[in-house]
């Protein structure tokens, strides 16, 4: 499965779920929701993981907390906010370079559709 079938598979939920419960519940709702459906379709999801910042020859436990790890490939970060920050696609970039994964899904639950909170971070896909 490449990085743009793993994201369908994570938009589509993400739908289903907007779709069901609509905006404004918890950040943590939604991921537990989402961690649910996803491993429910089968696939290997990690949550809150803790990622490792190398700096030289130093790994350094201070790096940060993916949201979810799809399949490996995946950086999901899921926001529940009145508006997406500037810095929050930055962060996500960050990450994906830190891991060296290519796609990352900013998935904002607070907007009417769902649709116009998703934004797709890619980094050399």
């Amino acid at each position: 499965m490449t990085e743009n079938d793993v994201a369908k598979i994570i938009v589509n939920t993400c739908y289903d779920i907007h779709v069901a419960l609509g905006p404004g519940l918890l950040e943590s709702v939604y991921e537990e929701i989402l961690f649910f459906e996803l491993t429910k379709k089968g696939l290997d999801v990690e949550r809150q993981k803790a990622i490792p910042l190398i700096w030289g020859e130093t790994k350094m436990e201070i790096g940060f907390r993916a949201d979810l790890i799809v399949e490996g490939k995946v950086i999901v970060e899921l926001k529940s906010v009145e508006a997406i920050a500037p810095v929050h696609p930055k962060q996500l970039l960050t990450y994906l370079k830190i891991t060296g994964l290519k796609l990352g899904l900013l998935i904002n639950f607070n907007e009417r559709l769902i649709k116009d909170g998703i934004t797709r971070i890619v980094n050399n896909l």
